[in-house]
């Protein structure tokens, strides 16, 4: 087994503002192995700063317990707990050099000047900004700032580092190709990392495991991969991606196999965590890109398109399923047919991938 980094349990926060109390994150728990990098996921006002600024120490539990490496912090100060922090504004000093910006801590803590360039050279190279040493922070990009934040935290050995959206001031383009750069660092350096996002696309990049949180809940934790193609609740099926949401009457339960019927009268196949019963209400999740549209007559239910668009390297497709509307995304090959609004359509699913949740 290895070795647990950080540790919450039954982590809880209430604030109070105008004599009312309100839940911010509630009952919490969360354990993190040495050198994972997992992430807090959810929109905004659901949990995941305050969560985020409780290990860090900025906030005070109301109750429950964190420890790092088995040691309780719940109440240590923030400058005793050997943690870095990234902050999405990047936090520079625009007086100094980013040799000086990177070296602060270092200094601060009174090492060798030998140490300090060391440590400084290394920390720049590892965030391809070698050269840079001489440059203020006005002169370089938003990518490269964050670099330096970055930099200016890895620097310092933390046991734990932490990052509250990290990405969120750089343009879509440059956040990709940042957020691989992250991860590269991370699993170079091996170091355990806790991340702050609202981007589904960022989480799924560069986490080993998600925390998906919903008006202060943990809805879910587990890998990338699991979190989207097993989503525990309705909620984690929308927010990751996209997800089509239908209800059905179930057939058969058994083994974590379950037939159901659709409104329309049609059958379909798929998978649960939970057992059903006979006649119960279940709520299917079906992503667009596992439902395929054909002629009317070739699928296995019946739909009428709503609109098509042509994305580039595929369809995205609205249906009417009897009462309900669902979205497909088909591959574009350029001898495929294509389907217009109104035109009746045959759907099919790919049960492989469908998934049955409690009502």
């Amino acid at each position: 087994m290895k070795e647990i980094a950080l540790e919450l349990s039954n982590v809880k926060k209430v604030f109070e503002k105008d004599g009312e109390k309100l839940t911010a994150v509630d009952s919490t728990s969360l354990k993190v192995e040495k050198g994972e990098l997992v992430t807090f996921l959810g929109p905004s006002g659901c949990g995941k700063t305050t969560t985020l600024r409780m290990i860090a120490g900025f906030e005070r539990p109301t109750s429950g317990n964190i420890t790092f490496g088995g040691k309780d912090m719940t109440n240590v100060p923030v400058n005793k707990r050997g943690i870095g922090f990234v902050f999405q504004n990047y936090a520079l000093f625009p007086h100094m050099t980013i040799y000086n910006n990177v070296a602060y801590g270092l200094k601060a803590r009174k090492e060798t000047d030998d140490v300090i360039k060391g440590k400084v050279k290394e920390a720049l190279e590892l965030v391809g900004l070698s050269g840079a040493e001489n440059k203020y922070p006005n002169e370089l990009s938003g990518g490269e700032q964050q670099r330096v934040a970055l930099a200016r935290v890895i620097v310092m050995d933390p046991a734990l580092l932490l990052m509250d959206e990290p990405l969120s001031n750089l343009d879509a383009k440059l956040r990709i190709h940042m957020r691989t750069e992250i991860r590269r660092i991370q699993k170079k350096l091996g170091i355990t990392c806790l991340y702050v996002t609202h981007d589904q696309a960022e989480a799924l990049t560069v986490s080993d495991r998600i925390m998906v949180m919903s008006k202060g809940v943990v809805e879910q934790i587990g890998t990338p991969q699991e979190i989207y193609s097993s989503p525990a609740s309705a909620f984690v099926a929308d927010f990751i991606g996209q997800a089509n949401t239908v209800e059905c009457t179930v057939l058969e339960s058994r083994g974590g196999d379950v037939v159901a019927q659709l409104p329309t009268g049609n059958k379909v196949c798929g998978k649960s965590k939970e057992d059903f019963k006979v006649g119960e209400k279940a709520i299917l999740v079906a992503r667009p890109e596992n439902i395929s549209v054909g002629p009317f007559g070739q699928g296995c239910i019946e739909a009428v398109v709503v609109s098509s668009v042509f994305v580039g390297s595929h369809m995205e497709y609205e249906l009417r399923m009897g009462e309900k509307n669902i979205k497909a995304s088909v591959d574009f090959k350029p001898d495929m047919t294509l389907f217009s609004a109104g035109e009746k359509v045959g759907l099919s699913m790919d049960e492989k991938t469908l998934v049955f949740l409690s009502h």
